[in-house]
């Protein structure tokens, strides 16, 4: 998910695993031009991966790629949209607590993008890291007043749902009720068919964006990758 260099010729690398939730591990002499692990241990790449653990930080001993996800790192549009939500999952994952729905839901995803690149796939992993995190978006009524025959025009990420139009006067972020529709569609699982048939670029911008200030919200933590998207 993310290095770090560590002296002149390691790095500290952050992974996201199955059975163990993040793990930090140093991968020695990877910095040098005959690494044996240079070539597989960049992000967005899916390892099997073998370590010995230390006091403080484990040690790579063995490396076998499963998928280098290469298609991702040769797309400036797929690795910008790839790094964000690697990062959104090095902010949620602990260390040393196991979290397999989050690490399928990353695998899945990257899979998804590198296989379908499209700008949909980003918002709809951030909406759904949310909902495994707790905080899925009421979307069918108000959340202030229990309107619930809409239009919704805003939302309210500190109440976790969609206001009025009453409502969304008093405050809320404004929202395009169509961006909301789309929302639905991704936090449904109807990410195929939005794949297939996206709504407008403001539209998915615009849950895009949202969805990077949902996080950040309940984080309280800045996604600063989000800035590439």
């Amino acid at each position: 998910m993310r290095t770090t260099k560590l002296g002149e010729a390691d790095r500290i690398i952050s992974f996201m695993t199955q059975g163990h939730g993040k793990v930090r591990a140093v991968a020695k002499g990877i910095r040098k031009s005959g690494s044996r692990f240079g070539a597989r241990l960049e992000p967005t790449s899916h390892v099997a991966l073998q370590c010995y653990r230390g006091r403080e930080l484990d040690v790579v001993t063995q490396v076998e790629t499963i998928d280098a996800n290469r298609a991702l790192r040769e797309s400036y549009a797929c690795i910008t949209h790839a790094v964000p939500m690697l990062e959104a999952v090095d902010q949620v994952a602990q260390e040393r607590e196991a979290a397999p729905a989050l690490y399928r839901m990353l695998v899945r995803a990257l899979r998804t993008l590198s296989e379908r690149p499209s700008p949909v796939v980003t918002p709809a992993f951030f909406w759904k890291l949310l909902s495994l995190e707790g905080f899925h978006p009421y979307l069918d009524a108000c959340v202030r007043c229990g309107e619930e025959s809409g239009p919704f025009t805003a939302i309210d990420l500190g109440e976790g749902g969609v206001l009025c139009a009453t409502c969304g006067r008093l405050g809320g972020r404004r929202v395009d009720p169509e961006a909301l529709a789309f929302l639905g569609q991704l936090v449904g699982g109807e990410l195929n068919h939005a794949i297939a048939n996206p709504p407008a670029p403001e539209h998915v911008h615009e849950i895009e964006r949202l969805g990077v200030l949902a996080l950040e919200y309940h984080s309280e933590r800045r996604l600063r990758s989000a800035s590439l998207l």
